[in-house]
């Protein structure tokens, strides 16, 4: 059943995308992104829709959102908690410390903020409850080469996936986790001309449609309220994550 969704990194690639099906299927949702132009072009004037600029490492920031979105749509059935970065490819002793802090504010500490303002609304609201699903990422159970900082991040989301799983119980809230392998999204572009793998070969793996990741968190999004999928992994067919190591 339709209601109000609330969407971080909506600007572009599968935040975007389950936006614009979203409000293709009723829902009536918040765009959350640090690019205004972007999240307002992808509202698209839809009375539906309603764009908030906001980065999602500023806790002051995220609590606005939430509370405007709220003020809006007058409650929040769901958080997609998408926004997430992808640093520079290295390994650890070349890790940029800078590089690591900004894949931790964003992939975790956004998350959380993000979670946070959403389990806050979900709690105080009438009827009580909502979903939250985090983003997390087939690096969540098994890393590409050079990527310690985003692994760890999308490692730690899992946790925060099951804590905050348990912790909704009592106030019907309930979250689940995807983990998304090789969506057709800009982010992704470089896997057509190769990627990195863990024999040291580089070569292309396949992408899925970006489509197919956002009817995936639409089936999490739309589920009745006693039910939930505490974690779902959609991938490309063929892409090397079975075997991958």
């Amino acid at each position: 059943m339709a209601g109000v969704l609330v969407v971080t990194g909506a600007s572009s690639g599968i935040g975007r995308e389950v936006a614009r099906l979203a409000l293709a299927r009723g829902w009536r949702v918040a765009l959350l992104a640090r690019r205004a132009a972007l999240i307002e072009a992808a509202a698209g004037g839809q009375p539906a829709a309603l764009a908030l600029p906001c980065d999602v490492t500023d806790a002051a920031a995220v609590d606005a959102a939430f509370a405007a979105a709220a003020a809006r749509f007058g409650r929040i059935d769901v958080l997609f908690n998408n926004a997430g970065v992808f640093p520079p490819a290295a390994t650890i002793d070349e890790i940029d410390p800078a590089d690591w802090r900004a894949a931790v504010e964003v992939n975790l500490t956004g998350m959380f903020l993000c979670a946070r303002a959403a389990f806050r609304a979900m709690r105080a609201q009438a009827p009580q409850g909502g979903r939250i699903i985090n983003n997390g990422s087939i690096s969540a159970h098994a890393p590409r080469p050079g990527s310690a900082a985003y692994t760890a991040t999308k490692h730690a989301v899992t946790g925060l996936t099951r804590t905050i799983a348990l912790d909704g119980r009592p106030f019907a809230i309930a979250c689940g986790q995807i983990d998304i392998g090789n969506a057709a999204t800009d982010m992704t572009a470089a896997m057509d001309r190769g990627m990195p793998q863990a024999d040291g070969t580089l070569r292309p793996e396949p992408r899925m449609g970006v489509d197919a990741a956002a009817e995936a968190v639409m089936h999490m999004a739309g589920l009745p309220a006693g039910a939930n999928v505490l974690f779902m992994t959609v991938m490309a067919t063929a892409m090397p994550f079975v075997g991958r190591g």
